[in-house]
């Protein structure tokens, strides 16, 4: 997990996904109203449960840093 200051993103190294879940990703409606699945030009990384912590700490450091 890290925080890019410049383009102002957090970036998270993750596992790729299986093809299994990548089938039902991509028949899910997350929001309603919004196309299903992955839209082109982005990614989906897992992330285990473990690393919650690493992630609240980058998030703020992303706050502190003024980057919200």
């Amino acid at each position: 997990m890290w925080v890019d200051e410049e383009e102002r993103e957090l970036l998270i190294q993750g596992w790729n996904l299986t093809p299994e879940k990548r089938t039902r990703l991509s028949e899910t409606e997350w929001v309603p109203g919004h196309t299903t699945g992955i839209p082109d030009g982005e990614n989906v990384a897992r992330i285990p449960t473990r690393m919650i912590p690493i992630l609240r700490r980058a998030c703020d450091d992303a706050e502190r840093a003024g980057l919200c």
